[in-house]
Formats: structure tokens, sequence, C-alpha cells
């Protein structure tokens, strides 16, 4: 039996009531090593050691997009390493992600572009006409915004 290590992040997705129905914030990747040129959630990223998927998701909003959130947990994603749309040089047989998705609908501050060498863009896109392309596993996770399900696989 192969054993793998477990790699948690954090994803948020701001909402909001646009003129034609509800609205994601979504940036574009740049100079990241992965998925550089997709869209997604205005902020992510790995759970540090020694915090909870909760605090890592406003830590990402604060350091992404100047923001104070409030998070709201969503759902959980068990994601393989080697699922559908993983660039050649991130797969691994090994490593498993589990991605923690929270929605925010109320924060303090204006989202702006904090880290402009990582993201070439931040916009607002409706839910049902979303950009392409679009990071893979986020496009699945989307999708399930304000379902009933509290956990998701991808690539398995």
């Amino acid at each position: 039996m192969t054993r793998f290590q477990v790699v948690p992040a954090s994803y948020v997705y701001c909402l909001r009531d646009g003129a034609d129905g509800p609205e994601v914030l979504l940036q574009l990747r740049q100079h990241t090593g992965y998925m550089d040129g997709h869209w997604a959630a205005g902020a992510a990223g790995h759970v540090e050691a020694g915090e909870t998927a909760y605090d890592a998701a406003r830590r990402e909003a604060r350091e992404e997009l100047a923001i104070e959130a409030e998070p709201v947990f969503e759902f959980c994603m068990q994601r393989s390493g080697n699922a559908p749309g993983t660039p050649a040089h991130a797969r691994d047989p090994v490593e498993e992600r589990i991605d923690f998705f929270f929605t925010a609908r109320v924060w303090s501050g204006e989202p702006q572009i904090v880290e402009p060498a990582k993201c070439a863009d931040l916009r607002w896109w409706p839910l049902d006409a979303l950009p392409t392309p679009l990071v893979p596993h986020e496009a699945h996770a989307i999708k399930h915004l304000g379902g009933e399900d509290r956990y998701l696989t991808f690539g398995m």
C-alpha cells in the first residue's frame, strides 16, 4: 500500500448580487508555476502549520485581496495529485489534497490585486457565465456552491 502526503488548502469565493444574478470574484493567475493563465478563486492558499482552514481562508483574503472577510464553510474536496487537468509538472501519484472551500458575502475593504506579480487580473463574473480557462477542480467546486454536498472528490 502506498502512503501519501495530504496537502490542505483553503479557497475563498467572494460572492455578490449582480445586475443579472449572482457573481463571483476570480483572479487570473500568472507566474505562480501552477495553472498560470487560468482563472481561479479570488483568494486561496495552503493551510500553514498550526492554522485552521478557516483561519487560512481569512488570512488569504487579507493577503491576496486586502479585505477582512467573514468566510462561510461550503464543503471540502478530496483531490488526487493526478486529477484531470493537473499539469504534468505538478502531478504526484503520492500526493493527495484536501481543499476547503468557503464563500464570503460580507467583508470590509475593497477587493484589489495585492500581488500583481501573481495576479494578472481580478474581475467579477456571473456564476452562469464563467471565464475560460478555469482551474479544473475549481470549476467543479463552483458548480457546487450553495448546494447540499459537504464532501466532493476530484480525480479519484
